[in-house]
Parts: C-alpha cells; structure tokens; sequence
C-alpha cells in the first residue's frame, strides 16, 4: 500500500478554490482505486497551504491513473484550472508498512 500526498502551497485566498478542485475530482481517483481520499488544510504552519492525498494498493497503480488523467477531458480540464490557484508544490509518496 502506498500513500501519495500532493502538497500546494496556494496564492493568498485561493485556498478555498483549490479544496473546490479537489472535491470535484477526488470521485473520478476513487474510481481509478483511490482509496482514503483526503483533502487537508494546514491550520498552523504556512499559510495556504493544502494537501491531497489518498492510497493505492500497487505504485503501478499511480502511474496507471496518472495517464488515464491525460485521456478523461473532464477531469483533466478541471484540473488544469489549479495552477490559476498555486504558488508552488511537491508530491510525496510512501510506501505504508
């Protein structure tokens, strides 16, 4: 199993449209085997900052929904509009034991 965490840092008060995004996404990554979607707003540390994560059973699996994004024009349309909403960002993936 392998957790993989999106972390954004948004423009100041863009926050709110990139948990929007996310919201509107995450069912299409839960039909791709995305399990535990979460999406987390950091409260005490840098200001903007927002987390999408979820786990996958296989890292194959990461890369197999990763395409299919490029292929489905809805999601992949709707996630384009986040880089209106980002200031920078990095992923994380880990393997759970």
């Amino acid at each position: 199993m392998y957790l993989v965490r999106d972390i954004f840092i948004a423009k100041p008060g863009h926050a709110k449209q990139l948990v929007q995004i996310f919201k509107a996404t995450s069912p299409y990554f839960l039909s791709k085997g995305a399990k535990n979607v979460r999406i987390l707003t950091d409260v005490v540390s840098d200001f903007w900052k927002v987390i999408w994560e979820f786990e996958l059973e296989e890292i194959e699996d990461y890369f197999k929904m990763s395409s299919a994004v490029d292929s489905d024009i809805d999601v992949f349309t709707e996630l384009q509009g986040y880089k209106e909403h980002v200031v920078n960002g990095h992923r994380e993936i880990f393997k759970i034991n």
